[in-house]
Order: C-alpha cells, then structure tokens, then sequence
C-alpha cells in the first residue's frame, strides 16, 4: 500500500511545473512527510501521556497542527472540503504561514538535537517548490494514508524512502553523491563491529545510509534493554552534513529508520580547524563515503596539516584527528589515492600509515557506484599503533556493474569471511610495510595471485614475423622448385 502512495505521490510532482527531477520529488516528499510523522509523533506522546495520567503539551500551535491545516476531518473522519484549503489558498499559507511559523523553531530550540531544532532547520533550508495549490492538496492526502505507529509501517517506510534515495543516483545535480550501495555499507559495518556503547560518526553524513545501517546492525547485535534502547536513540549516532538537501534527507533517513531525533549537525565538516578537536570531541568510530573530486579554497585547506584542494584527501586527515586512541575506521576513497605521485598525497598515506594500523584495504570493481566510473577502495583502520601488515582483497566479479546488475551482499560474502582471519587466496594477499618504498609510499592495489595475461605484442613485432615467415615459405617453395 505504501509504495502505492508513494508512486502515487510522484506522479501528482511530476505534471507540477515547479518539481523537474528525481531530487525535487524527494525533497517535497520529504518536507510533507515529515509534518505527517510529527503528527503521529504527538499523538503517540500524547496518548502514553493520558495513560500515565499526565498532560501532554503539544509542540505546535493549534493553526499549524497537522489535523488542522493539512487535513481538517467531518464527524466521518472524512476530509472536510468546506474547512480544507485548496489552490492558491493553500499555497498562500503554506508559503507565507506555515514555513516561516516552523523556521522560527530554530531560534527558540534549547540544543541542536533537540526535535524542534530540526524543525526549524529544515524549513529554514528547504521551501515549497510546488506550485499548484491543486497538486499539493493531493499530496497532502495521500500523505495522509501514511503512518509512523508501528515498528513494521516505519520499516516499510525506511525501505520505501531508500528507494527514493536509490533512484537519485541516476538523477541530475550530482544526485549520485546521495547514495553509496547499500551492501557495500552493510559489509562496511559487519567489518568495523560497532558495538552498542560505541559514539558512531560521519562527517560527510549525505543520506546518512552508514548511520542508519550501524542502527539495523546494532539492533540486531544481542537482546537490548531499555538502557541500550534509550543509547542507540540519543548517545550512540553522530553526523554533519554541509548541504541542505543531504542534511533534510539524512534526517528523514533516520527518523524513518526509528531514530526520533537524529543528531546532526547542518555544517560544513572542512570548515573547522582539526588542530581544535579536543578528546570530549572524539569518536569511537568513524563510517564514511567522502565526496571525492571537490576542490577546497586555500582558507579551508589552512585548517588541515597537509595542504590540498581534494576534498576526500581533508575529509581523510578530518577522520583521522576526530578518532578516539585504539577507535576504528571504514573510509571509502577514490583508488587513486593510494599511487598519486604528488605531495600532499604521499605525505597524507606517511601519516595514516604512522597514526594508524591501516590492516585492511577492500578494492572495488568500477561500476560500484551507479553513474559514476571511478574506482573505489575501502579503507579499515585503527588509531593509535602504526601500520606493519595490510591485507588486500580485489573483488573480482564474473559480470560488469551497472543498474541492472548492481553489487549485492553476496558478492561480497568471501572478504567477509576472509578478513576475519586475514586469509591469502586468488583474491587476497598481505603486505609488508617494511618493502613499501618509504619515498612514495606506494600502496597500489596488485594482486601477485592474479592470473597472469599473455602480453600483447605491438604491431610492428607481428608484421615483422610475417615478413620472416613469409621469406621462409618463399625460400623453401625455392628449394623445392630446384629439386624438381
């Protein structure tokens, strides 16, 4: 029924002349459903309140309740078309009423992770791009056949909302940076072993699919008791995101995933000096898919010890530096990394391999990441004790990775299961440090057990050959001629 609605929902979008990409349907979607979930969520409150013989006071104000504005009900329980506001009307309140009522939010909030925070910061980033008044009263109600009661609605919902998020892979203005494969972030996980009394981070959070992953993962980790309950919903996750439609996005993320007030932070991560981060500021872990490709301004790069424009390359010294001692680490990073022959590159692969036990490196197959061609690695490492020995696992696939054939958990089953013990196979070795050359500190991917391919011959080497054989037949035909 939900993903009914939702299809339901971006066909209403996609004939409203203000919504012209997969990123527009998520981010009107996303600002309407969650004015829905906080309905839900109060009235939840509000009912344990009543059984518990207590008053619940209601965070919004009457004329921007949910039941008021968006959906007034009959004596039925029937939309009631003489109270519910319709075309220009609608628009005009939303634009003008309800938008600015709730970007106040943010200016009364007691903390940043608090929920009204986050109202307010998310009408403070986003605005109404729908345009007919007849559209999104159609969006309204169909919003309306939603629910967030149950723990199956908001696992149905999570799932639903991924897809979404899945489809802006493909989509225009860079959409693809919303998403990393999910089965890639799960092995991540199953890799790092978070535990619940863990503080989990991500600095570069995006749709907060690593976060939201780390919560599945620990919920399932062993049976949990209110203490742990009430640790994974306010002391356990940890994000910052720079861009607005990312940070609306992780946010409805986590709350879809059953984590009521998410805890992050709408900033830019680069922005802040890694020389101020102090032991209270450091994480247990740090789970990331930096944006890599980004050049950074000279005043952003003063804030780091190894100057350079490339944005994962900061993000990496970021994560480093925000690591607890003996914390640990997941990072994907562009392939190139590990070989660049320029300065701040092989000064930056010196300090991690001196900060930390770089143990494992994951290389990936192109293809990994829908529309986009680079090459990835995945890097796992601890804080605290230097790099002797890595261990490399290539995964080498039998088809080519794309939006019909996308990466899968199974294809991924054999690093897992080989990493524990830190096997050597045909896709695995290991590496001594001690022959790495100390100049560049090369640590490219090359796998010794791979098959080794016949080398091709140039051109110029093959007609050379012929002209030899050529010659010979010609000599031998002689030689015959002669005898007869």
């Amino acid at each position: 029924m939900f993903e009914q609605i939702f299809k339901n929902i971006d066909d209403v979008l996609w004939k409203d002349a203000g919504c012209s990409s997969e990123l527009d349907y998520v981010e009107q979607t996303s600002w309407i459903l969650f004015l829905k979930y906080i309905d839900d969520l109060e009235k939840e409150k509000q009912t344990s309140a009543q059984l518990s013989g207590k008053t619940y006071v209601s965070i919004i104000s009457p004329e921007f309740q949910w039941s008021v504005w968006a959906v007034p009900k009959d004596k039925n329980g029937k939309l009631d078309h003489h109270k519910a506001l319709m075309g220009d009307d609608l628009t005009d309140f939303v634009n003008q009423k309800l938008f600015p009522y709730f970007k106040k939010f943010k200016l009364n909030a007691e903390s940043a992770d608090t929920i009204h925070y986050k109202i307010g910061e998310i009408f403070s980033e986003l605005k109404n791009r729908i345009q007919s008044g007849y559209n999104l009263r159609e969006v309204i109600n169909l919003v309306d056949g939603l629910r967030f009661g149950s723990s199956a609605e908001k696992h149905e919902m999570s799932h639903l909302y991924e897809s979404k998020i899945k489809n802006m892979g493909s989509a225009g203005r860079n959409g693809g940076e919303y998403y990393t494969p999910r089965p890639l972030i799960k092995t991540i996980v199953k890799v790092v072993e978070p535990t619940i009394e863990n503080k989990i981070y991500d600095g570069a959070v995006g749709s907060a699919g690593f976060l939201c992953e780390s919560f599945e993962y620990l919920k399932i980790s062993k049976k949990l008791t209110t203490k742990d309950l009430k640790i994974l919903q306010e002391g356990t996750f940890y994000g910052k995101e720079k861009k607005s439609l990312a940070y609306i996005i992780g946010i409805m993320n986590m709350i879809f995933h059953g984590i009521e007030s998410p805890n992050i932070i709408h900033t830019n991560t680069l922005a802040e000096n890694i020389m101020d981060i102090q032991e209270k500021d450091r994480y247990d872990v740090v789970l990331a898919n930096p944006p890599f490709g980004g050049k950074e301004r000279a005043e952003v790069q003063q804030n780091f010890p190894i100057k350079t424009g490339e944005t994962a390359f900061l993000f990496l010294q970021h994560f480093i530096k925000i690591l607890k001692a003996g914390g640990k680490a997941g990072i994907v990073i562009k392939n190139t990394f590990l070989s660049n022959t320029d300065n701040a590159s092989i000064s930056l692969r010196k300090h991690l391999l001196d900060n930390c036990n770089l143990h494992t490196i994951l290389d990936m197959p192109g293809g990994t990441f829908l529309g986009a061609g680079v090459k990835t690695v995945v890097l796992f490492f601890e804080k605290g004790v230097p790099t002797r020995k890595i261990w490399c696992y290539q995964l080498n696939l039998d088809r080519n990775l794309g939006k019909t054939n996308p990466l899968n958990e199974n294809d991924l089953s054999e690093f897992v299961e080989l990493q524990k013990t830190k096997a050597d196979s045909l896709n695995s070795w290991t590496v001594n440090v001690a022959d790495v050359n100390v100049d560049t500190c090369d640590l490219s991917v090359k796998n010794p057990n791979a098959k080794k391919e016949v080398a091709l011959r140039e051109p110029k080497e093959i007609l050379d050959e012929i002209t030899t054989l050529d010659k010979e037949s010609a000599d031998i035909l002689n030689s015959i001629k002669e005898l007869i």
